[in-house]
């Protein structure tokens, strides 16, 4: 099976003991799915699996580098159950993205730090469903309740209310790195000497995104249409004279 994680040993020194680390770089799926993904050959893990191998490294110190866009909730929950039952330090390393689940994943850490290029994000649980109107709204309650938990994790990390974290998630808020420390969710920048004297806030929408992208294209086809109506056939005469009455005026002819 091809997985998102993996181990690797650091042999101990003279002066450092024997360190582990850890990268989570792909899907975060569920037991019951993770046949699927090794159908298909792609990299994913599931809670169970990766218990058993992080058993192997136990009261040893663990630096866990994640760069996921997230997945499944419960798998991610069983994952921080691991991480946060080892014996040993965990120090969690954001070097590209924490988004979603792994965003929970990210809170095991008794340490967390952040790439100054990184970025982490948070929001409200997502499924599908169909039914009649009971069914819709029970969906609805579940998804309320798995709220609940994500927000356990993000409140224990943070020590922010639990009002100040839901409206965040329901928000979909995006953060740098100094954001996230500024608002708890992690404790540092990674290859900063010094805090930054000011932190810009970098929390935004994922509509934020999509306007200033659509903001572009406006920009990109009203010039493309400023270039056909140059170059059309009724403009092109003008055009020309336009261009040769330039040049006779460089000759000084005109």
């Amino acid at each position: 099976m091809k997985r998102f994680w993996n181990f690797s040993v650091n042999a101990a020194t003279p002066d450092q003991a024997e360190t582990v680390e850890l990268r989570i770089e792909g899907d975060i799926v569920s037991d019951e799915d993770v046949w699927l993904y090794e159908w298909f050959g792609i990299e994913a893990t599931a809670p169970n699996i990766f218990k058993d191998e992080l058993a192997h490294y136990n009261e040893k110190d663990i630096t866990v580098w994640i760069d996921s866009y997230g997945g499944d909730v419960f798998a991610a929950a069983g994952i921080y159950n691991a991480l946060k039952e080892h014996k040993g330090k965990v120090t969690t390393k954001i070097d590209g993205k924490a988004m979603s689940a792994a965003s929970v994943i990210a809170m095991a850490g008794d340490e967390i730090l952040m790439s100054p290029v990184s970025v982490m994000m948070i929001h409200n649980p997502l499924t599908t469903a169909q039914g009649d109107m009971r069914e819709l709204r029970k969906t609805a309650d579940v998804l309320d309740t798995v709220k609940e938990t994500i927000i356990n994790a993000y409140m224990v990390k943070t020590r922010r209310s639990k009002a100040k974290i839901s409206a965040m998630m329901d928000d979909e808020t995006w953060m740098s790195a100094n954001v996230a420390v500024k608002q708890g969710f992690a404790d540092g920048v990674l290859y900063q000497e010094q805090e930054a004297e000011e932190v810009v806030n970098f929390s935004f929408n994922r509509f934020a995104i999509q306007n200033s992208a659509n903001e572009s294209m406006k920009r990109l086809l009203n010039f493309k249409k400023a270039q056909e109506q140059t170059w059309a056939p009724e403009n092109l005469v003008d055009n020309q004279k336009t261009e040769k009455e330039k040049l006779l005026l460089e000759l000084d002819l005109i």
